[in-house]
C-alpha cells in the first residue's frame, strides 16, 4: 500500500510540475509594441485590430507581439526595412505612431 501512495504522489508532482514550466515561461516574455509585420500582432492589440494577425500596418504602433523579457526596448527595426526609410524601436507601452487610416 505504502508503494501505491508513493507512486500517485510522484504522478501528482509531475502533472503539478509539467503545469507550472508554461507559466513560468510566459512569465518570461513581455508585450512589446510597434515591431510586429502587419498581420503578425497579438490578440487585443488596439485600435485598428480585433484579435492576433488583425494588424493592417507594419510596425503598426498599437500592435503587440511576445518578446523575451527585457529585449523589447533593445530591438530595433532598420530603416531600410520601413516604408519610409524611418527606423522603428520597440516600446513596452502603445504608440501614436504608425496606426491605421481611419
Amino acid at each position: 500500500m505504502k508503494l501505491t501512495h508513493t507512486a500517485v504522489a510522484g504522478a501528482v508532482a509531475t502533472a503539478l510540475a509539467s503545469l507550472a514550466g508554461p507559466a513560468s515561461a510566459q512569465d518570461d516574455m513581455e508585450k512589446c509594441y510597434g515591431i510586429s509585420k502587419a498581420g503578425e500582432n497579438g490578440c487585443a492589440a488596439g485600435p485598428g485590430t480585433t484579435c492576433a494577425g488583425t494588424s493592417s500596418v507594419d510596425y503598426q504602433g498599437n500592435a503587440w507581439v511576445l518578446v523575451p523579457a527585457g529585449t523589447c526596448e533593445e530591438t530595433t527595426i532598420e530603416a531600410s526595412m520601413t516604408m519610409d526609410d524611418m527606423e522603428r524601436m520597440g516600446s513596452l507601452e502603445p504608440l501614436e505612431r504608425d496606426l491605421p487610416e481611419g
